[in-house]
């Protein structure tokens, strides 16, 4: 059963993404607000029903290290084995962003890409075979939603698709680390 509602869910979310349309969606994180990080169109979408100004950064999600080389100007030679190392979801802001919605870079150039293991995330991304944004499924400045049942009403009316996948799980998620790497390799803390 469940893995009909989970094929089932990626095949709406496909087609509704590639259609430059919104998701909420389970990340590896928290439910997230998702669409195609390519098209500016899908990525304006997002901030009109967060209620969020453009100059806030949204997070990407991607299926695999190598990934970064497409989406990112001169990642560090080590990234694989830095991102090996964490234990928990972390998200990297990168310098040299590439190939992605110019609304989503930040003013500086830099983007917020977050290598995910979740198995739904996988599968959406692998058969997208482009980044997706990833944002709390959330109206700007309210709190965050732990699980599916903390989802505002006008966020999931304002989605083309809400995945059924997981939603009856009862298990609080928790945002992201979020880490920045310099040009030296020093890792800086944003937010644990």
């Amino acid at each position: 059963m469940m893995e009909t509602i989970f094929e089932e869910d990626i095949i709406n979310a496909l087609t509704v993404l590639r259609n430059g349309g919104l998701i909420v969606y389970p990340t590896d994180t928290i439910w997230g607000i998702g669409c195609d990080a390519t098209s500016e169109s899908a990525v304006s979408k997002v901030f009109a029903l967060k209620q969020r100004s453009e100059s806030k950064s949204l997070v990407v999600l991607l299926p695999d290290p190598r990934d970064l080389l497409h989406y990112v100007s001169n990642p560090p030679p080590d990234i694989t084995d830095t991102l090996a190392g964490f234990t928990r979801p972390t998200t990297v802001i990168y310098e040299g962003a590439l190939g992605l919605a110019p609304n989503l870079i930040n003013e500086d150039g830099t983007v917020a890409i977050r290598i995910v293991q979740d198995t739904f995330c996988r599968h959406l991304l692998k058969r997208l075979r482009k980044p997706l944004v990833s944002t709390s499924a959330n109206i700007s400045g309210q709190p965050s939603p732990a699980q599916f049942s903390d989802i505002a009403v006008p966020i999931l009316q304002g989605a083309d698709y809400v995945v059924k996948y997981r939603q009856e799980e009862a298990a609080a998620g928790v945002a992201s680390r979020i880490i920045r790497i310099g040009k030296d390799g020093s890792i800086a803390i944003i937010r644990d």
